[in-house]
């Protein structure tokens, strides 16, 4: 059996800064929180668990208003000149890691 996967990524290469988008950042604890959490845990005896939503990144929902081009090979007949607009976060795009 073969097995095929692919994954539509936006052309973030494309965006400008302060035209497409505003601010660009990952959402990730600093180091002091951390060890705060674990310390708590240690200290009251509490279990901690930890989980990671592989698909987490694209059920955030965008700002801006964003706009794609259809995918080569994806195109609707006859409306090949109009364009997406996304209502959830896409690889690839500046903005993702925030939404």
């Amino acid at each position: 059996m073969v097995k095929h996967k692919a994954r539509l990524v936006a052309k973030s290469f494309l965006q400008k800064q302060g035209l497409n988008y505003d601010e660009v950042f990952a959402l990730v604890p600093r180091l002091k929180t951390i060890r705060l959490v674990v310390f708590l845990a240690s200290y009251y005896g509490w279990h901690i668990h930890r989980m990671d939503v592989k698909s987490a990144f694209l059920n955030g929902s965008l700002e801006e208003e964003v706009f794609v081009t259809q995918p080569p090979g994806f195109e609707v007949a006859g409306k090949e000149n109009l364009v997406y607009i996304l209502h959830k976060a896409l690889y690839g795009l500046k903005q993702a890691p925030r939404a």
